[in-house]
């Protein structure tokens, strides 16, 4: 069984492109299969990224944990210009799809590298975003989230989205454990999006 939180290069592709507005700019994707919610933008991350457009972010460099094809970290490259966008994940196939649709869009202030959590990730940022790959466990799932910590600038925040039946609450509660405040700031037909500041 192939999941979209491993490699699997032998699965077979059934690419699907499609455009998407997001934070205002409509962009184009290809997906294929082996990567996650292949034929749309997902509602949690359109929800995410709606939320953190919104916000007054700290300054500084961005990161998107667990990238997928791109949709959270090139709509963010895509509505902030003048900030380096860093996009990671585990899955080759997703990491190549992001690295198209980067270039499809005219996106050129972005870095796609492939990182287990933040195992090939270097320096600090002033946000990291993240819709963590849920099916692939809790520990990665609170790796992602704990680890940010350590790879934010001071005052920089975690943005995360998850579904409160796959673990919101916990997931926050381990976000106020690790940061100096952590929040609810939208919910939506169940979905969370959870800040922390550092």
């Amino acid at each position: 069984m192939s999941h979209y939180y491993t490699n699997d290069p032998d699965l077979p592709h059934d690419e699907q492109t499609f455009s998407y507005e997001l934070a205002g700019k409509r962009l184009q994707f290809t997906a294929d299969n082996g990567v996650f919610s292949k034929r749309t933008i997902d509602f949690g991350s359109r929800t995410m990224i709606a939320t953190v457009v919104d916000q007054a972010l700290p300054a500084g460099p961005m990161l998107d944990v667990g990238c997928g094809y791109g949709p959270i970290g090139l709509a963010l490259a895509k509505r902030f210009p003048a900030r380096q966008v860093t996009m990671s994940d585990v899955n080759e196939r997703a990491l190549a799809l992001a690295k198209r649709n980067a270039e499809a869009n005219q996106i050129a202030n972005v870095t796609i590298i492939e990182s287990s959590v933040y195992e090939q990730i270097d320096g600090q940022f002033g946000v990291i975003v993240t819709n963590p790959p849920i099916r692939a466990g809790k520990a990665i799932v609170s790796a992602i989230l704990a680890g940010a910590h350590e790879h934010l600038l001071p005052g920089g925040q975690l943005y995360c989205v998850i579904q409160k039946k796959q673990g919101a609450p916990s997931a926050l509660k381990l976000m106020q454990a690790t940061f100096a405040s952590a929040e609810k700031i939208k919910m939506e037909h169940g979905y969370y999006i959870l800040r922390a500041t550092k």
